[in-house]
């Protein structure tokens, strides 16, 4: 906003964590430092309203529930989200169960995304968190001195500069903090899949109480809940694909097609849009006083249902770091902190994208590499370890 004068109207606070981002690393990061005694602003370009209708799935590890649970024992997971104790893998016409809680005595729930987010900014506002919405960030300066800061600017174009201790980036894939920390919002090691998911939002009953992961010669679909009454369901489809493009039976049959041995229960489709697939990890997640989270620092494709989580194992890596950093004065584990992060990140990536080669036809694929796959997910459903493993890694490794 201009003056009388022509000046731009800019006004400045003072923080010790400024949080770039919303979403649910932002927001848990900002909880876990609250009850360090570490005071933060968390900023984002969105409004309330649109932040809560960020409409992603939400498969959520057991370590992110009990997080959740430890933040606030009345979470809705619990009551409105559902518990599921394994998945099912469907191939050759045939479906074989990886039971979690037998393998490894853990479990997934199904809560989506904006769930999680409508919960924590209820609690971080009720708690007193500075939240500011409609506030953009446009870079970051100083993060290699002890003074870094945050310039943003609000709905009106007014400039606001937050100063603090330590900026964390959760702003996602298109992060504006990424280049203070990699010098190049592109630095990083990339990976693009020759294939898509269609996805759909439909008003009908479940068709499985757990989830389906088909394999089949037609290619690949996952069979989704979302509630009693809406369903999620996604088929394997070209990037470029229209969404508009099918009619609501040509859609159907497709999904149909690819779940041999099963009737799907259809219904109304009231939501359809094409999901690209891409793996990310930014070259550096720590430069001097300010880190990467969440989608800032990496994506996952959908598959291995990675990542959120792998935001909320970064956050918890963080806010120790911070809180060593902020309050004892020791920068060990912030020094530390683009090692500890890495490991679980890499092995989140190496999930994610064996689960999406095993599950998957590439246009490349001919029919050894069709016969290959078939033998591989022969090789896990018939081993106790294969499907140990699977259990594992999908319903998350323990926090460190």
């Amino acid at each position: 906003m201009s003056t009388a004068s022509g000046t731009v109207r800019t006004s400045s606070i003072r923080t010790r964590v400024a949080i770039v981002g919303a979403g649910p690393a932002g927001l848990i990061l900002s909880q876990l430092l609250a009850d360090a005694g570490i005071e933060s602003v968390v900023i984002d370009q969105r409004s309330r309203e649109e932040i809560e209708q960020t409409i992603r799935a939400g498969i959520l590890e057991q370590g992110t529930v009990d997080l959740l649970t430890q933040i606030d024992p009345n979470t809705r997971v619990h009551t409105v989200g559902d518990r599921h104790d394994g998945i099912e893998l469907r191939f050759e016409g045939e479906g074989h169960r990886i039971d979690f809680a037998s393998l490894v005595g853990r479990s997934v729930w199904l809560y989506p995304q904006h769930e999680v987010l409508k919960d924590m900014l209820a609690l971080r506002l009720s708690r007193g968190q500075d939240l500011r919405f409609g506030i953009t960030a446009t870079r970051v300066e100083g993060v290699e001195t002890d003074a870094p800061r945050v310039i943003a600017t609000d709905a009106e174009g007014a400039e606001l500069v937050i100063d603090a201790d330590f900026v964390v980036g959760a702003d996602g894939s298109r992060s504006v903090v990424r280049p203070a920390v990699t010098g190049d919002s592109r630095s990083g090691y990339f990976r693009e899949y020759p294939f898509a998911w269609f996805g759909i939002l439909c008003e009908a009953p479940a068709s499985s109480d757990e989830l389906i992961y088909s394999n089949s010669e037609n290619g690949f679909a996952l069979i989704s809940q979302r509630s009693p009454e809406v369903q999620r369901m996604y088929f394997q489809c070209a990037p470029d694909a229209d969404p508009d493009a099918c009619s609501e039976a040509e859609i159907w049959e497709t999904l149909q097609s690819r779940v041999p041995g099963i009737t799907l229960k259809e219904g109304r489709i009231f939501q359809r849009d094409v999901l690209r697939f891409r793996s990310f990890v930014a070259s550096e997640l720590r430069h001097g006083r300010a880190a990467l989270v969440g989608d800032a620092a990496h994506t996952v494709p959908p598959t291995g249902a990675k990542g959120m989580n792998l935001a909320v194992a970064d956050v918890v890596i963080l806010a120790k770091a911070l809180n060593a950093l902020l309050v004892e004065n020791d920068s060990r584990l912030i020094d530390g902190y683009a090692d500890a992060a890495s490991r679980r990140i890499w092995k989140a990536q190496n999930f994610s994208w064996w689960m999406t080669s095993m599950l998957h036809l590439e246009p490349s694929h001919n029919e050894f590499d069709r016969r290959r796959q078939l033998g591989e997910l022969r090789s896990v459903v018939d081993s106790e370890a294969g499907r140990t493993y699977l259990a594992e890694a999908y319903t998350g490794w323990p926090h460190d």
